[in-house]
């Protein structure tokens, strides 16, 4: 998943215009219409929180398309929702933190503000639940603006957030994009920063100086003290030169930078950091560090640095697998939840001044797992004797786990989903080597297998380059998943340049984007096919992001695809590197800027190679995507429309790199199912 802007041509006024999707129904396979609302009953669960002693757990599950919070004991017996909805789904209730005491429980609610929030919703204030009496959550502070990830002090005393005073939209580059007016890079810049309540309550203080732009944070163990990840605005664009620093928690506070990516020497140099966690003495922080294409898509190495500054230390040089998230367990060892060949293992590790061993792999997920928050972070009990995550997977829809920690995953203590039976057929892992590296990927068989006839198979690529297909359940937005209802293999790989291998394996498609990566698949297609009766002649490919780029690009490298859908793609990293607003992510990968390297640039762009395109294309995007923006798009289509090559381009309104509108959701899916039905019919 890759990052951009969105300023553009008087063309859109015809493409997002509602009779741009007046027939898309018309000739629907009643198969698809079927999974579509099969997919549109699963509830999603977004967020878990155990309480720190372990007895309460609480979790933020969908109810009538909003967020609401349910609060059980740790088994999940006696659950019942909490806050302040006249009923479940009334109004939005989420982003959870338990007080140390185990016994208040902060949460934002818009259920009772009259005030105007982002995007012509009412506006979320802070509260705090006794959930041990019979009281009403407690109104804590009038927000005014975006607010998440709510944690309070070890003491107590402190709530800490992220805040964006006056916001106009998330604080995420996967969020539609405001409209490019103004003085471009001058006016309307939103700054996130760290902001503070009492307990007792009051107005929001804001702690972090304004011209600093804040991603993450963490308390230190004497609550006097915080360690954040921040950049110059704007926010979008300076993730992937973000530093860490040290602050009092204190307004005004003279802030001490702690490690600087951009002039370290030795493994980190000119790479992301994330994840900044003080050790129980408060000190060092490790961190993640690693080639990251994405905010929010961590993975990499292990770092330690003293929190006094000094140099940083790769404490897991030469590891197989990818760390995502991590939390300390006591003062010599770490529990990590990390990427091993598409797999999330819950692991132990143990921690030196210079080093961190694994120990041992507690357990192996059937799925993806997650609480909320970072990737594939769990909520533990303060003791870390007990866990508690959501899960989902190819086989099983979003429940909530929770129990102890052990040798064994935790079971599920509801059954929010319990009716959702996949219709897609079964999944296994498949793995190979090619040109030295090990890889492996995802396939799906298709539903109803006949091992005597022969099947179509479309491939997906995943987003990123930095990130990994996991097995997960479907929603009901764009996924490569439901193709296998309609009669398809799927196969989902995790070339280099993805998570589960090791860092070395991420780094591996530096200055190479569609060359070593699409080799990788090409080599696991020809690996299935040797085992399994795939119809070569019949090959689909698609993805979103990184892999809409890939869709774009593997029809000018090779002939083998048969029909593509390129979801939020980039045909033109020349034009692309002046178009986007995050052109910060892009040195990490391509080694220079456009200015200094435009070979490196045009070797992977798809329009330079555009005669070679065969393939019939259906390309998707959002018109305010922040990622990719859509002018890559229309750069593609017309090209392949005036080549005379069978293409379709729909362009959906008002929608960023993530599709929020349901029915847009909807539309994008059956659109991709029904292009592929035509040009790669799945009955031979």
């Amino acid at each position: 998943m890759l990052k951009p802007s969105r300023w553009w041509l008087p063309l859109l006024a015809a493409l997002l215009a509602p009779s741009a999707f007046a027939d898309t129904h018309s000739a629907t396979d009643p198969r698809i219409d079927a999974l579509l609302t099969q997919l549109g009953k699963v509830r999603d669960i977004s967020e878990v929180a155990l309480s720190p002693d372990g007895h309460q757990l609480a979790w933020v599950v969908e109810t009538q398309g909003k967020p609401s919070i349910m609060l059980a004991d740790a088994d999940g017996k006696n659950a019942h929702s909490i806050g302040l909805a006249s009923k479940p789904g009334a109004c939005s209730e989420d982003d959870l933190a338990w007080a140390p005491d185990s016994r208040h429980l902060a949460f934002l609610s818009n259920c009772a503000s009259s005030r105007a929030g982002m995007g012509g919703s009412k506006q979320p204030d802070l509260y705090v639940l006794d959930t041990q009496s019979q009281a009403k959550p407690v109104h804590l502070s009038n927000l005014n603006g975006y607010a998440h990830s709510l944690s309070w002090s070890p003491d107590g005393k402190t709530l800490a957030f992220l805040y964006v005073e006056g916001a106009t939209r998330r604080a995420s580059a996967l969020a539609a994009a405001k409209p490019a007016l103004g003085e471009i890079g001058v006016e309307g810049i939103e700054v996130e920063r760290l902001a503070t309540v009492s307990a007792q309550g009051g107005s929001p203080q804001l702690v972090s100086p304004a011209g600093s732009y804040i991603y993450e944070f963490a308390w230190a163990p004497d609550s006097a003290r915080v360690a954040y990840v921040a950049a110059e605005p704007p926010g979008d664009n300076n993730w992937w030169i973000a530093q860490l620093y040290v602050q009092n928690a204190q307004a005004n506070a003279t802030r001490t930078a702690i490690v600087d990516p951009n002039t370290v020497s030795g493994s980190l140099h000119g790479l992301q950091i994330a994840l900044p966690r003080w050790s129980p003495d408060g000190s060092r922080i490790v961190f993640i560090g690693g080639l990251m294409s994405d905010q929010g898509s961590t993975g990499g190495d292990l770092y330690s640095v003293s929190s006094q500054g000094g140099a940083p230390v790769d404490l897991t040089p030469g590891i197989h697998v990818t760390p995502s998230w991590f939390t300390w367990n006591t003062p010599q060892s770490l529990l990590v939840d990390q990427v091993s060949n598409g797999h999330v293992q819950l692991a132990e590790y143990a921690v030196q001044a210079d080093s961190a061993k694994q120990q041992r792999v507690l357990f192996t997920a059937s799925g993806y797992i997650g609480g909320g928050g970072a990737l594939l972070a769990p909520s533990f009990s303060a003791d870390h004797r007990s866990i508690a995550f959501m899960q989902s997977s190819f086989d099983k829809a979003p429940e909530v786990y929770a129990g102890a920690v052990g040798d064994a995953m935790p079971p599920a203590v509801t059954s929010i989903n319990a009716d959702a039976k996949p219709s897609w057929g079964k999944a296994e892992s498949v793995e190979w080597d090619n040109e030295g590296f090990h890889v492996q990927g995802w396939l799906l068989y298709p539903a109803n297998y006949d091992p005597h006839k022969h099947y179509p198979m479309i491939v997906n690529v995943h987003g990123g380059p930095s990130a990994a297909v996991i097995p997960h359940w479907p929603s009901v937005g764009y996924g490569a998943v439901p193709f296998s209802t309609l009669g398809y293999f799927v196969f989902m790989t995790n070339p280099r340049g993805s998570y589960g291998e090791g860092e070395a394996f991420v780094q591996a498609n530096r200055k190479d984007f569609g060359y070593g990566d699409l080799r990788d698949t090409l080599a696991g297609v020809d690996a299935v096919e040797k085992k399994l009766p795939v119809d070569d002649h019949r090959l689909g490919l698609t993805g979103w992001s990184y892999g809409g780029f890939m869709s774009m690009f593997a029809p000018t490298q090779t002939q083998r695809f048969r029909a593509v859908v390129a979801g939020a793609g980039i045909a033109n990293w020349q034009s692309y590197y002046g178009q986007n607003l995050i052109d910060k992510w892009m040195i990490p990968f391509f080694g220079a800027s456009v200015y200094d390297d435009p070979a490196v640039y045009g070797k992977s762009s798809a329009i330079n190679y555009i005669k070679k395109v065969k393939t019939p294309t259906l390309i998707v995007v959002g018109e305010r995507d922040a990622e990719c923006p859509a002018p890559q798009s229309f750069e593609y289509w017309h090209a392949l429309r005036t080549l005379g090559v069978p293409t379709s381009l729909v362009v959906y309104p008002n929608e960023g790199h993530h599709f929020f509108n349901p029915t847009n959701q909807r539309d994008v899916l059956q659109r991709a199912l029904n292009w592929f039905e035509k040009y790669l019919p799945p009955s031979e």
